[in-house]
């Protein structure tokens, strides 16, 4: 049995200068990124407003959660630039960059805190990928049941690659080691299991290496998850450069965001146990992590 992991959403209940509970809406405060909500104290008889996570901010919440959305969905950054003047937000394509590398930044930070209740049984890849037109490769964890992407990590080159920090961190996300453990017959993967998850005592990790097209050990939910990655740089022409934030971002819309029909429409955070609360879970998360100093 999962231990549920709830997200709510951000509500105000008190007096930010008395802290009484006696508070009601009091209109709103207009200005240029729109209307922010004001609170009326009834003991003290103080106005106040709080933009949690978006404080400082020339757009509203609902402008940047939109873009981070529209992006990490599919669309080009000019693309998302051009969508949301539709709506009435002008900003050029790097402010939409910058929102993103601030937010993905703010959301890990918090994220990391967070243990996700995964299976026993996960699965490792690689996939290509060019970065300032150089080829590099990602490698990624994913466990087998939920499909939650664990971990990520960008290498230079596949085969003389040392997996093992991949799945030293693995460890770390999830707080345990796998029974089983699926990969493709890639050497520094075993190198790395033999010295992570390895041990002469039972219970001892599996490593199935035989990878088939079909058959009870394919790789195709791994598959489906570099398909996906693959999807994304192809819009983006390739990326920019090794810490990019968007590789991180797309992992946060992978696990938390975006629903799965292999998971009867719940995302794999979910389906490990941590539920994000509200219609918009960007501006959950976004305030969650705020509100808790990250």
């Amino acid at each position: 049995m999962r231990k549920n992991t709830v997200i709510q959403q951000v509500t105000i209940s008190k007096c930010l200068f008395c802290h009484s509970s006696k508070i009601k809406k009091y209109g709103v405060r207009r200005n240029k990124s729109g209307d922010i909500q004001r609170f009326l104290c009834g003991s003290c008889g103080k106005t106040f407003s709080i933009n949690i996570g978006f404080e400082r901010m020339k757009h509203n919440s609902q402008a940047i959660t939109t873009a981070m959305q529209l992006y990490f969905s599919g669309e080009s950054l000019r693309n998302t630039q051009k969508s949301l003047r539709l709506l009435g937000v002008e900003v050029s394509h790097q402010t939409v960059y910058n929102w993103i590398r601030k937010y993905v930044a703010l959301m890990n930070r918090y994220i990391d805190e967070l243990i996700p209740q995964v299976s026993d049984t996960w699965r490792a890849d690689e996939v290509n990928l060019k970065i300032k037109g150089n080829m590099k490769y990602l490698f990624a964890m994913m466990d087998d049941e939920t499909r939650y992407w664990i971990v990520q990590e960008v290498a230079e080159s596949k085969y003389k690659h040392d997996a093992r920090k991949l799945f030293q961190l693995a460890k770390k996300v999830t707080g345990k080691k796998p029974e089983t453990l699926i990969t493709d017959g890639l050497p520094a993967y075993h190198d790395a299991y033999k010295k992570e998850f390895w041990t002469l005592r039972n219970p001892r990790t599996e490593h199935v290496r035989h990878i088939k097209i079909r058959g009870d050990h394919n790789n195709n939910k791994m598959e489906r998850l570099n398909g996906e990655i693959r999807d994304r740089e192809r819009v983006m022409r390739g990326l920019k450069k090794k810490d990019t934030p968007i590789l991180t971002g797309y992992q946060i819309f992978h696990n938390y965001i975006r629903p799965h029909q292999g998971l009867n429409g719940k995302t794999p955070a979910e389906a490990c146990g941590i539920e994000v609360k509200g219609k918009n879970k960007w501006r959950t998360l976004i305030q969650n992590a705020s509100k808790n100093g990250y």
